[in-house]
């Protein structure tokens, strides 16, 4: 089901945590932050709205790091019920996209919580002083890709965030499929 998150609370700080990696090391959340900032992005393997603009993720993701803007993937998602979404498979999620940044695995879902991750693709735009600037889409994608010529609303609102440190006051929300939480025990 698709879902939708809030709009930008601006100036919401950035929550911390250390999660493991796929590339088998452990990684704080905040410590991905270039000079100019951080994205935190809430993903997943199994999302048809992640997998259409996956390949666009990584190249903003990468293109946000010459600009100074660290960037940081997380998965959330009850594996036990989305097998897609194991950690074994975000390894090969990972490694057959090249990601350039690190793809954290939040097993007990305490970082969605804290951050109120609404869906995937949910992405987190915050400053140099780790507050947030941006909570939009990625770009105009859905389910499917959309046209190579979309504006790159994340990038282009993150490179406002590096120059200024401070995001649109106008952005778009993003949809995606909402995150799994596990049935509580």
């Amino acid at each position: 089901m698709a879902s939708n998150p809030p709009v930008c609370d601006f100036g919401w700080p950035a929550v911390d945590a250390t999660l493991p990696g796929v590339d088998g090391k452990q990684h704080s959340i905040l410590g991905q932050a270039g000079p100019n900032g951080l994205v935190v992005a809430f993903i997943c393997n199994h999302c048809p709205y992640v997998k259409a603009v996956i390949a666009r993720i990584a190249r903003d993701a990468a293109d946000l790091k010459k600009e100074g803007i660290g960037f940081v993937a997380i998965s959330s998602n009850d594996a036990g019920s989305y097998p897609e979404d194991s950690f074994d498979n975000m390894k090969l999620f990972a490694a057959s996209h090249g990601f350039s940044f690190p793809y954290l695995y939040d097993e007990d879902q305490k970082v969605a919580a804290a951050y109120k991750a609404a869906c995937t693709p949910d992405f987190f735009g915050f400053n140099s002083d780790l507050t947030l600037q941006y909570r939009g889409r990625l770009d105009a994608s859905r389910k499917e890709a959309g046209a190579e010529n979309l504006r790159r609303d994340l990038f282009e609102a993150m490179k406002q965030v590096a120059r200024t440190g401070n995001g649109p006051q106008d952005q778009i929300a993003s949809i995606g499929c909402s995150i799994k939480w596990k049935e509580p025990a």
